[in-house]
């Protein structure tokens, strides 16, 4: 698995302040000209900024899985992809999902990619970053949304979403800068809620699917 296209980084904390919760951002288009590295990006540096949160970006373009879908023995290039992608979403407290919109859903390549993997979602809350056309890619998010559910993943009810996708950013930040900031912060805080609360809950009583 490439590793440019996935960083990591955490911010310091106070003395006394609970450990950062650990998000993993998940870029899910695949497509050779897309924007959802510049959205990632944008949404990835506003993770950074903040001392309550650490960050790991990962590319569903560089997790070259089987389009077959799970088996429980993979072939030995798709256990060597989840071999460093199945501990990163481990680790994670918490994921933001940045997809784009295609034919009223999300990409086949995010899906396959979630369903390569299963207990790393569960009991940990999703958010998402959406973009695309009209509906600013919130029909891709209501599918993502079942898909989650049904991983006993929980996803946190505000969303970031950008009508027009490209046309709404202008070198690498939204047009309409204020008031994504604005939704991004509400999106987060949400996600810090729920990312403690079900830290805590995973910690005390381990999750049983």
């Amino acid at each position: 698995m490439s590793q440019q296209s996935s960083t990591s980084s955490t911010s310091p904390t106070a003395p006394g302040s609970p450990e950062p919760l650990r998000i993993a951002v998940i870029v899910g288009s695949v497509r050779t000209e897309r924007i959802g590295h510049t959205v990632s990006a944008w949404f990835a540096d506003l993770v950074a900024r903040r001392p309550d949160l650490s960050l790991d970006v990962i590319d569903v373009a560089d997790l070259p899985l089987p389009l077959a879908g799970p088996s429980r023995e993979p072939a030995p290039e798709a256990a060597a992809v989840l071999a460093e992608s199945r501990p990163r979403l481990a680790r994670a407290d918490a994921f933001v999902v940045v997809t784009p919109e295609y034919n009223h859903s999300f990409p086949a390549a995010l899906k396959n990619a979630i369903d390569w993997h299963r207990e790393e979602w569960q009991a940990k809350p999703v958010g998402f970053v959406c973009y695309g056309g009209f509906s600013a890619g919130l029909r891709a998010v209501e599918q993502l949304r079942q898909v989650f559910a049904e991983l006993h993943a929980v996803t946190v009810r505000d969303t970031v979403g950008f009508q027009g996708g490209a046309a709404a950013f202008d070198q690498g930040v939204p047009r309409d800068r204020e008031p994504a900031e604005a939704a991004a912060k509400v999106l987060l805080d949400q996600l810090v809620w729920w990312g403690r609360a079900l830290r805590q809950a995973r910690a005390t009583h381990p999750y049983g699917a």
